[in-house]
């Protein structure tokens, strides 16, 4: 499968300590751990923490092709406390490289031809214009393309107007029960129930699907006019940072082989309990590694 995932890549600084992060990039690296073609679409600044980024890309079977090299802005990066139930509040500092992605024509156009099975993009990201300008370049250039979007609400980081754009533009959105309650706030629809919230946003912006995560109790999913709920799996958490990136990555993974959405959220549930449960946004893991999660 072809995903082409354009957003973040930043590092997560705990303490003394830097993790390579950013949510659309720990999807990509998940992504390709699960197997498939992933086009990742970025910038980096020309400093100590680009190049590393770079070099780690190459470890990871993952491209640099479509990163860019920004000249006049650092590359990313977010300060991280992680309370003592493994909970992580962040600071973004911005703006920084992966605010200005850019592609030759020569790029764009293997991003789109043979067209992406795949368009993933979150929220963080898009408070750039220049960013917005390529990824609904890309949008429409891919129109067959199933949209995930995964909204990320971050201190300053978003507005009414940029999150209605985005949302119009998905086909399968995923955010967390506590930014179920700021969507709330924010656009003055408050629901009663998550299936009342699913329901009415599947309606107005006709998505495919809508996925709400609820960290250690599972997920809730509306999908094709189905709503369930699926519980979690205990893990002795770690840190929860990219867990949820791990799941939007098997979720993914999971439509797109055809499985049935419960067997998908379970799935899901089971790969971003695994991430928890080791250090970190990318801890090293494999497929072969899920049986040992009960």
């Amino acid at each position: 499968m072809k995903i082409v995932a354009i957003g973040e890549v930043l590092w997560d600084v705990i303490g003394r300590e830097e993790h390579l992060g950013g949510a659309t990039f720990n999807f990509a690296a998940h992504a390709r751990i699960l197997g498939h073609d992933v086009r990742f679409v970025s910038g980096v600044g020309d400093d100590d923490r680009g190049r590393r980024i770079l070099r780690r890309m190459g470890e990871m079977d993952l491209s640099s092709r479509y990163v860019a090299r920004v000249g006049d802005h650092p590359t990313g990066y977010v300060t991280v406390s992680v309370s003592s139930a493994g909970q992580p509040t962040f600071i973004l500092h911005r703006p920084v490289a992966y605010h200005f992605p850019s592609l030759s024509d020569e790029d764009f156009s293997s991003l789109v031809s043979p067209a992406p099975d795949w368009i993933y993009f979150g929220s963080l990201t898009f408070m750039s214009e220049q960013a917005k300008s390529v990824l609904f370049r890309l949008l429409e250039a891919a129109p067959a393309a199933r949209r995930y979007c995964d909204i990320n609400l971050r201190h300053n980081c978003h507005t009414p107007e940029l999150l209605v754009e985005l949302m119009a533009r998905a086909s399968v959105v995923k955010l967390s029960d506590v930014e179920i309650d700021e969507m709330a706030r924010i656009f003055g629809h408050p629901h009663l129930t998550f299936e009342n919230f699913a329901r009415a946003y599947t309606e107005k912006y006709s998505w495919e699907g809508v996925i709400i995560t609820r960290g250690a109790e599972g997920c809730v999913v509306s999908l094709d006019g189905r709503y369930f709920e699926v519980p979690g799996i205990p893990v002795k958490v770690a840190d929860t940072i990219g867990a949820g990136d791990a799941f939007s990555a098997a979720f993914v993974h999971g439509l797109s082989s055809g499985w049935t959405p419960e067997k998908t959220a379970a799935f899901a549930n089971r790969v971003g309990a695994l991430v928890a449960s080791r250090p970190g946004a990318i801890p090293h893991w494999s497929p072969a590694d899920l049986p040992a999660i009960a």
